[in-house]
């Protein structure tokens, strides 16, 4: 039987780093050599792999959508000679990626999974084994056709995935969708659906930086604050409201939110609770944003909010077009 191939794509962060008098630094050609001499990556039940380490290695507090474009180019540059893909990230902003690489990576016949750790891999108690080893395990032998992203024995779908433990090993949760596969002693689907290669042609949608702001509602925030923002140079605004969508009835930032609205920005009201999704037509305060042109993010997380709308904006649309197509389930990022 022909063991699968997988790409390793180490773009920087934890764990490829190395212990030195000024804490964890990056070094090039460091984690190559950590999993080569490692004899469990290199057992006949484990795929070969070939690793590519970026140069310069990225910090994930560094990543930008110039970053997203680099490693879904890559991934396509390599498309043909791999069976699956395994992208290592620093932690801090995987989620982003993950989300990011879900959309522009259309097409997707081969699975891409995004992972990393919390202790390099060459260190004492590191999970980086556990989650590197799996995730080309998994690759090779569980299929799944979309972009995921494996931390502490789950696998999770890319764009549902979040940040939620800053230093814990379970470094991140999937609030509004079942994992799609969970390693223990065997591996258990749940929302994963293997898919069996097939020759089609992937395609890359190139995204380019665009101007969104986020902002978070608290109680007594600034209207005037908020007006800056909306007369910012933005094309969309994330609005994290209050429980299942609700905002202050103030009439000024009512205002300011349907003057921002006409005037064409995209306002996409998700809720600031870890669960659950937003219902503008539940409370009257949240109705009152739906008649101000704000649209429901639904149960979108904020990175998958966030890298749907450099998505979009990216590409020659309409803005009733991207108004639209953000209230739709383009990746499985949102249930409706």
């Amino acid at each position: 039987m022909n063991r699968k191939r997988i790409y390793i794509a180490y773009t920087g962060g934890t764990i490829g780093m190395k212990q030195s008098s000024r804490g964890y630094v990056p070094v090039a050609g460091y984690l190559t050599k950590t999993v080569v001499q490692n004899a469990e990556f290199t057992r006949d039940e484990m795929p070969l792999f070939d690793i590519h380490e970026y140069c310069p290695l990225i910090d994930s507090s560094d990543m930008s959508p110039s970053h997203w474009q680099l490693i879904a180019d890559d991934i396509k540059s390599k498309y043909h000679d791999y069976d699956g893909f395994v992208v290592l990230h620093g932690t801090d902003t995987m989620a982003y990626t993950a989300s990011a690489l879900s959309f522009m990576l259309e097409n997707l016949t081969k699975p891409v999974i995004v992972t990393g750790s919390q202790i390099p891999l060459s260190q004492l108690r590191s999970d980086g084994q556990v989650n590197l080893l799996n995730a080309m395990y998994l690759a090779a032998n569980y299929p799944i056709a979309e972009v995921s992203l494996f931390f502490n024995n789950q696998l999770f779908r890319g764009n549902r995935a979040t940040k939620a433990h800053a230093d814990g090993f379970d470094a991140f949760a999937s609030p509004n969708l079942p994992p799609l596969a969970q390693s223990g002693i065997n591996i258990q689907l749940i929302e994963g659906r293997l898919s069996p290669y097939v020759d089609q042609a992937l395609r890359v949608t190139p995204i380019t930086p665009q101007p969104i702001g986020v902002l978070y509602l608290y109680p007594g925030i600034s209207v005037e604050m908020i007006k800056t923002l909306l007369n910012s140079d933005i094309k969309a605004l994330i609005l994290l409201s209050f429980g299942v969508g609700n905002a202050p009835q103030d009439p000024d930032f009512l205002t300011a939110l349907k003057n921002a609205c006409d005037r064409g920005i995209v306002i996409v009201n998700l809720t600031q609770c870890i669960k659950g999704q937003v219902n503008m037509g539940g409370y009257a305060t949240g109705n009152a944003l739906l008649n101000c042109g704000v649209i429901s993010g639904y149960d979108m997380t904020v990175e998958a909010c966030l890298t749907k709308l450099h998505y979009l904006f990216s590409q020659n649309l309409e803005l009733e077009t991207i108004r639209h197509l953000m209230q739709d389930n383009l990746r499985g990022e949102l249930s409706r």
